[in-house]
């Protein structure tokens, strides 16, 4: 089954990005651009969406 999760930006920006991922597996880390800090930072999965 699929989740909605929020992967929220490591540069403390508040920014953050939406996701759709599957349930299994441990939380996810990725490079994404944060457009406040205005450079790649790491994203992490903080919590799900309803």
């Amino acid at each position: 089954m699929r989740k909605i999760v929020r992967m929220h930006s490591t540069a403390d920006t508040g920014h953050f990005y939406t996701m759709m991922r599957h349930d299994k597996g441990e939380k996810l880390e990725l490079m994404r651009w944060d457009p406040v800090a205005r450079k790649h930072v790491k994203y992490i999965e903080k919590g799900k969406l309803k």
